[in-house]
């Protein structure tokens, strides 16, 4: 496979997971070919032309000739300069896959989280609500991202010559997309049911004795589960406003990858119950139902809190 295959596959793959749906991606592309098509020409030379056809700024090809023939891909959830000197050090390697954005992607993270939107408002949230509750927290993160170095593993890359792309939202749609199939299926009846459920995942399973271990931090396990809300998408952690219009929109449970402490106590405040899956163990499920359908038969190499589980 060509980089560029890879990298096409992940993104195809990351719409059609989309929790918004493929109509409202679609319409999120159209509206970057309408932005892009009314700049003045010096401006058209600063718009990122992926925009036009990848949704996700998160994603991205960060350094190598996207012609080039994949056989053997270095793949871990956080990959920095250390891991960089990895692949250099292991040798073979044809190029370098990250979890977590690095460079113009991890720069961009902010921009992502738009889609949060759109999901809570799948969920009930009317979208202007929705849309409101997350410019404050947009806002935040891009300034939080403002005085970070981001090309320090990228320019790594660059000096040893070694390709360098991220996955992240594609990969987040993929497991967000997973678990929410499984809770609509199984419907649990209690918060404990959802525990069980993740523990017969082997993601899951095995992240209890080597990281965090599926938790429930707000709410109890002997609580009514209610409508599951699957949060574990868009960038990074939304607007803690979120919780009171998701209890009043129905939602009784939030299963995520993290949360801040702002957060957990206003889902506790409109008594919402939040389960943490696990970071690392969630963003390793997702990148393996990913590389299910787009690396074919590359050969994998795990590192940087990645365990490889094949289920095809």
């Amino acid at each position: 496979m060509k980089i560029k295959d890879i990298y096409e596959s992940a993104i195809k793959c990351g719409i059609e997971l989309d929790p918004r749906g493929e109509k409202d991606v679609s319409l999120e592309l159209k509206r970057a070919k309408k932005d892009y098509d009314e700049l003045g020409e010096k401006d058209k030379n600063f718009f990122d032309r992926e925009k036009l056809t990848n949704p996700y700024a998160d994603t991205r090809i960060l350094y190598g000739d996207s012609s080039i023939e994949v056989k053997k891909v270095l793949i871990g959830i956080d990959m920095e300069i250390g891991e960089i000197l990895l692949a250099d050090r292991l040798g073979g390697i044809d190029l370098v896959i990250a979890h977590h954005p690095e460079g113009k992607a991890m720069a961009a993270l902010h921009d992502v989280m738009k889609m949060q939107s759109g999901i809570l408002s799948k969920y009930g949230v009317p979208i202007n609500v929705a849309e409101g509750i997350m410019g404050d927290r947009i806002s935040e993160v891009e300034r939080m991202l403002m005085p970070v170095n981001h090309t320090r593993a990228v320019d790594a890359a660059r000096l040893l010559d070694i390709p360098f792309m991220c996955v992240h939202t594609p990969s987040d749609n993929a497991v967000t997309n997973y678990l929410q199939d499984i809770f609509d299926n199984k419907e649990p009846y209690t918060v404990s049911d959802i525990v069980d459920i993740l523990r017969d995942i082997p993601e899951y399973s095995g992240a209890i004795d080597e990281t965090v271990a599926p938790k429930i931090v707000a709410g109890s396990g002997d609580r009514k589960a209610g409508k599951v809300f699957v949060d574990m998408t868009g960038g990074t952690g939304g607007s803690k406003h979120a919780y009171e219009k998701l209890s009043g929109a129905g939602v009784g449970t939030v299963v995520g990858m993290h949360i801040g402490e702002d957060h957990r106590k206003e889902a506790n405040k409109h008594h919402i119950n939040v389960l943490i899956a696990g970071h690392i163990a969630s963003d390793s499920l997702g990148l393996n139902l990913l590389l299910d359908e787009i690396l074919g038969d590359v050969d994998i190499v795990a590192c940087s809190g990645f365990r490889r589980i094949a289920r095809k």
